[in-house]
């Protein structure tokens, strides 16, 4: 127990959002200190770590068999504890200059829908990765502390969290939790049914990082002036050979509309069941949008036009969850009220 204090004093305690897609950790007093994506790459015999993060997501789709390319997290829980464990350890090291002799407090921020089994493979990963104290917050409460909603007021705050594996939909009253919404809907299903859509349509193969740039280009829930068009590199599956496929915003726009649908439906079940005092509130303050999702064109004047209530997108909808959470390291007492584990 000294030991573990003493290792504390020459460490930084710090604040992660462990996505799907990325992982964000923010150190006290320096703040932000890394965003890389979540992509470990692994030899398969010897199971070393080739690479981690965006040295790792470079290497997508270009392996041999050998060596994997490994996304740990999955619908926004572990998938595969051991990547998981040497991402984090990885990052930890990192926010601390690489150096080794590190125990920080951890604060992890995880979906609103995740299991007590879940709650303990994170809690497992970042011990066994060098913290001495990990500490769990729900994504909804982190992105509403982030984005600066009065929490521990008396007053509905309804916010939705699109991230890379799931989008968790909360509304938020008095330092707690009162109703909340996950479906397994995020940016990566997204990419999935784009390339799920050009190779039916084209008979066209391309990458995931192919079809996560398509999204980001010319993606789109909603029309907002004029349509765009995207030069996809790809390979032709009759003829076996590498070209490039022009792709519109509008086979996009539609394409994606499953994947939005189940999101707008989640955002209509949690006002469905919203108490009504609060539902008034929600009337006022309207939604608030975080997450790399809400940066989709047009999402939010979708979500409007199907609520018929204010809708924002925050400022900084990438960084949200890992601010609120960062400022959970400034204010122990917010951390003890609101922490799940």
């Amino acid at each position: 127990m000294i030991f573990s204090r003493l290792l504390g004093l020459f460490s930084n305690d710090l604040a992660i959002d462990l996505g799907t897609a990325n992982t964000l950790v923010y150190a006290k007093g320096k703040g932000i200190v890394c965003n890389e994506p979540s992509v470990v790459v692994m030899r398969m015999d010897t199971k070393k770590v080739v690479a981690v993060g965006a040295e790792a997501k470079r290497m997508l789709g270009k392996t041999p068999a050998n060596i994997m390319t490994i996304r740990p997290m999955k619908d926004g829980v572990i998938a595969d504890f051991n990547a998981a464990g040497e991402m984090l350890k990885y990052f930890i090291k990192k926010a601390h200059n690489r150096k080794s002799f590190v125990s920080p407090r951890v604060i992890i921020g995880v979906p609103s829908a995740i299991t007590l089994v879940e709650q303990r493979a994170v809690k497992e990963a970042a011990e066994g990765s060098g913290a001495r104290e990990v500490y769990l917050i729900e994504e909804t409460m982190a992105a509403a502390v982030g984005v600066g909603l009065p929490i521990d007021e008396p007053y509905g705050n309804m916010i939705v969290d699109i991230g890379g594996g799931t989008t968790d939909v909360a509304v938020i009253s008095m330092d707690g939790i009162v109703y909340s919404k996950a479906v397994k809907v995020g940016g990566d299903t997204m990419d999935e049914k784009i390339v799920a859509y050009v190779k039916e349509k084209y008979s066209f193969l391309i990458g995931d990082r192919t079809s996560e740039q398509i999204k980001i280009e010319i993606g789109s829930a909603f029309k907002v002036g004029d349509d765009r068009i995207y030069n996809a590199n790809g390979r032709d599956l009759i003829s076996g050979i590498p070209k490039s496929v022009m792709i519109k915003e509008d086979e996009i726009r539609e394409t994606l509309a499953e994947p939005i649908s189940i999101i707008v439906t989640a955002i209509k079940t949690a006002l469905e069941n919203t108490p009504p005092e609060l539902a008034s509130d929600i009337v006022d303050n309207g939604i608030v949008l975080a997450g790399g999702g809400a940066l989709l064109r047009g999402i939010d004047a979708l979500i409007r036009q199907e609520t018929r209530l204010p809708v924002v997108v925050t400022d900084n909808p990438l960084t949200a969850v890992v601010m609120g959470v960062g400022k959970m390291l400034e204010d122990l007492a917010l951390l003890k009220r609101v922490a799940v584990g």
